[in-house]
């Protein structure tokens, strides 16, 4: 029979994640500019209906169907979730499992839609919405349930099992994997008009913070229900969640403090988004004093990332994508490694008996290098998949997936979608 709270507990994850995209489009909308905060929200928005419809379609089927033999690929036996319901009356007869299995695709979905909706951070100010609305339809089937099947699949997964790299709530499949796929887009597409001439500051500042906020509350169930139960794995993440989005949080504001003279709202905000970034792949592995560590470490890495990388090399990521969720994963993944638990890692083909991390592991480096060789193997899959896509859907937007000149300038939430934001009710704007 199902755990009743068991299966409470996770119906309550699965809404705290699904309240985590929309915080995103405020987050974003926060960091956007005036004339394109609209654009900016619908973003996110629009991924809530894509992503729902694409992962019931096919998205479940391609990362979790199939026997698990296949290292890349689910299978097809979960197309369209036909006999769902027929499943559901069976697990109230009688089952093995924990809490309901519909429950659990829902709960799969949510991820999908928040870590598609972190991609549309790094083209906000200058992508075609219709070439947005393509990308995410290809990129959910196609990338990142392929992705979601190699990191979490079980038997005969690449990552996972082959490997045996571990990765709590997505410091891969979430993150890395969004992060990379809004540098490469950024990248096809070229900076925005003005970019290095001008500064693009944060336009509303509580919508920053309200969205920051709403991201820490869904976090919670983001990487608590990664446990998948009830249990003291589920309060050890939650624990871990709150010690190092905090660390992170005051790590960026001395930060600031030192570099500017001046701690900002906009950066202790980042910093807690950078706290939750880094501990996701861990937050069921190590000890709430490592979270505190990798809490403190990340928001250095993240802010020489920000404010000097992107610039040095010229790349326009216009709300840091790359910058605090790339990162930032990879951070939280090679952490992983070093601080490990032995008796919380997941065991797999490669890794019969878990060794733990370099701290625990008596000089045993399976895990470190496990870590590395899965975070790596991750990023060539995105980086290259999103490069196909990218290209090719240039070609079908004949050309170019950004905006004209006077498009771009005008600002996309007229252009695109015939809003605004802050209408003045008076005949002028």
């Amino acid at each position: 029979m199902l755990d009743t709270g068991t299966s409470a507990f996770m119906l309550v994850c699965v809404m705290l994640v699904l309240l985590m995209t929309p915080g995103l489009a405020f987050f974003y909308g926060g960091l956007a500019r005036r004339k394109n905060v609209v654009n900016t929200m619908f973003m996110s928005m629009v991924v809530l209906g894509i992503v729902g419809v694409a992962w019931v379609l096919v998205g479940q089927s391609f990362a979790y169907g199939g026997d698990g033999a296949l290292p890349f690929f689910g299978g097809f036996d979960q197309i369209g979730l036909l006999g769902g319901v027929s499943d559901m009356l069976a697990e109230a007869e009688g089952t093995e499992n924990s809490w309901p299995d519909l429950g659990a695709i829902a709960y799969q979905a949510a991820f999908a839609m928040i870590t598609t909706a972190i991609v549309t951070g790094s083209v906000a100010g200058r992508m075609k919405f219709g070439a947005v609305v393509a990308f995410v339809v290809i990129w959910v089937p196609f990338i990142y349930a392929p992705l979601a099947h190699m990191v979490w699949g079980g038997e005969g997964s690449l990552v996972g099992d082959m490997i045996g790299a571990i990765d709590f709530a997505g410091g891969d499949v979430v993150h890395i994997s969004s992060g990379v796929a809004g540098l490469v887009l950024c990248l096809i597409l070229g900076r925005r008009k003005g970019y290095g001439l001008m500064s693009y500051r944060p336009h509303n500042v509580p919508f920053v913070v309200l969205g920051a906020t709403l991201l820490w509350f869904g976090w919670f169930g983001f990487n608590g229900g990664s446990a998948f139960a009830a249990d003291g794995v589920a309060a050890l993440a939650m624990l871990n969640t709150l010690a190092a989005s905090a660390a992170a949080l005051l790590s960026w504001s001395v930060i600031e403090r030192i570099r500017t003279g001046k701690p900002t709202l906009v950066g202790a905000a980042t910093g807690l988004v950078a706290g939750l970034v880094v501990i996701t792949p861990a937050a069921g592995f190590v000890e709430p004093w490592a979270a505190v560590v990798m809490g403190l470490v990340v928001s250095p890495v993240c802010y020489f990332s920000i404010s000097y990388l992107k610039h040095r090399i010229g790349y326009d990521d216009a709300l840091d994508a790359f910058g605090c969720h790339a990162v930032g994963g990879v951070t939280g993944g090679v952490l992983t490694g070093l601080f490990c638990v032995p008796q919380l890692q997941w065991t797999s083909a490669a890794m019969p008996e878990p060794v733990g991390g370099l701290l625990y592991s008596g000089g045993d480096p399976s895990l470190f290098f496990a870590q590395i060789l899965g975070i790596l193997v991750s990023i060539a899959f995105v980086a290259c998949a999103v490069a196909v896509v990218g290209f090719a859907l240039k070609l079908v937007f004949k050309g170019s997936l950004r905006v004209d000149t006077s498009e771009e300038n005008e600002g996309l939430d007229t252009v695109a979608h015939g809003e605004s934001a802050y209408p003045a009710f008076n005949g002028l704007d």
